[in-house]
């Protein structure tokens, strides 16, 4: 999905966790939460669709054994380090998924993020975003995928906490997920794209 900027329609410039929370139960459309500020979501490119699609389908086969599922957009992120509430394009929970005071709505604990980037997200996704995302304990890789181009960047923390990201660019390869032991293949995640 992308981001607008910050939403008018509520009358006031900032708002509470709470109010927020109630705000997005009863809209209609989803909305990012940061620091008091909140932000419309905007519909998402045919290609960002199509690979969105493409790599939860993969996921969704190769997760379907052992304790990792994968999530599509509608699956609300918190992260209470700093406010951030957000809906990435896929996420990967291993093990219970744990909620914000057990609401089962607002996930804390994802092992990985996959965000499909478009011309108007990519420079937030890959600096800002990824700086918040780096807050979350459980996080171990961060995924970037193009919609406008083959390329697709794993960002990886090791044990110490420090990120080291690997690039695919070309649709022979695979792009390999070690936190959860798969790999998924370039040429799977842009099927039926067209540049």
């Amino acid at each position: 999905m992308e981001v607008n900027d910050p939403a008018i329609a509520y009358h006031k410039k900032r708002y509470t966790i709470k109010e927020y929370l109630e705000m997005e139960d009863a809209a209609t459309e989803k909305h990012e939460y940061y620091k008091g500020e909140i932000f419309a979501m905007s519909g998402a490119s045919v290609n960002h669709n199509i690979i969105t699609g493409n790599l939860y389908y993969h996921l969704r086969g190769k997760l379907s054994v052992g304790g990792c599922k994968p999530f599509a957009g509608d699956f609300r992120i918190y992260i209470p380090q700093n406010s951030l509430f957000t809906y990435p394009d896929i996420s990967i929970i291993c093990g219970a998924i744990e909620t914000l005071d057990n609401d089962n709505i607002n996930v804390l604990n994802p092992s990985v993020i996959i965000e499909v980037l478009s011309h108007s997200t990519r420079s937030y996704d890959s600096r800002e975003k990824f700086e918040l995302y780096k807050a979350i304990p459980s996080l171990k890789e961060y995924i970037l995928v193009d919609s406008l181009a083959v390329f697709v960047q794993v960002s990886m923390r090791d044990g110490v906490g420090n990120w080291s990201a690997f690039e695919y660019n070309y649709v022979t390869q695979a792009a390999e997920i070690k936190s959860v032991n798969i790999s998924v293949s370039i040429d799977s995640l842009y099927g039926g794209v067209t540049f």
